[in-house]
């Protein structure tokens, strides 16, 4: 890969840049309190979290057979109208990447957000986070019709934010933020860190770097700055 000196990085958002694992498992278990199911672990949800609504329903509500799709959506508007109410109690940056975004503001490099969580519930969390201000774009799982893995939501913020796609990081948790970034130009990473799920074949992702933990990211970023 180039070394080129690095312009901008652009992150998801649950599992990369922040940890909302807390939170999103509260609201699945509003919903499973709605049916008189007992809490599941917040270790046990964790996984998921990348998976969005529909993912934390299926693990949430396990059904061999899976529930018919009228009692599927009915659990997953539960969800998220407990997490509506609740977007950012237990959320937080997760250790070390306050000072890996306070690095890039310092060197001038830009870094946005690209997620498929939807803008109401994204503008609240970084809202409550006393991020957007400092974002140079976010792009929202509804801001186009496309979302990752299709690349156009990675375009979409580069070309808000000004910036090159051969000299822009792409990271994220999932496959499909890597998917997206590959065929957007940028370069690629995979948060080591966040929402994995069961242990992953690192040759499968495809990307162009692997970071175990955010400190381990940052050294390689002060080097490309």
């Amino acid at each position: 890969m180039s070394a080129a000196p690095l312009a901008g990085v652009l992150f998801d958002l649950d599992g990369t840049l922040v940890d909302t694992a807390p939170d999103l498992a509260h609201a699945l278990n509003a919903a499973r309190a709605a049916e008189d199911l007992p809490p599941l672990p917040l270790a046990q949800v964790r996984p998921h979290v990348s998976r969005g609504g529909r993912g934390l329903v299926e693990i949430g509500f396990d059904d061999a057979t899976g529930p018919p799709a009228a009692q599927a959506d009915r659990r997953r508007a539960r969800l998220l109208a407990a997490y509506a109410e609740a977007v950012c109690v237990d959320s937080a940056l997760f250790p070390g990447m306050a000072a890996m975004l306070a690095q890039l503001e310092s060197a001038g490099v830009s870094w946005g957000i690209v997620t498929n969580k939807p803008l109401r519930f994204t503008t609240p969390l970084l809202d409550a986070l006393s991020l957007s201000s400092r974002a140079a774009v976010v792009v929202c799982g509804d801001t186009l019709a496309q979302s990752k893995p299709d690349p156009a939501p990675v375009r979409h913020a580069l070309a808000q934010a000004g910036l090159p796609a051969v000299d822009t990081l792409m990271i994220g948790d999932d496959p499909r933020d890597v998917q997206a970034g590959r065929a957007a130009g940028t370069r690629t990473a995979v948060a080591g860190w966040g929402y994995l799920g069961a242990t992953p074949a690192r040759a499968d992702w495809g990307a162009d770097h692997w970071f175990d933990d955010v400190s381990t990211m940052r050294v390689k970023l002060l080097n490309w700055l």
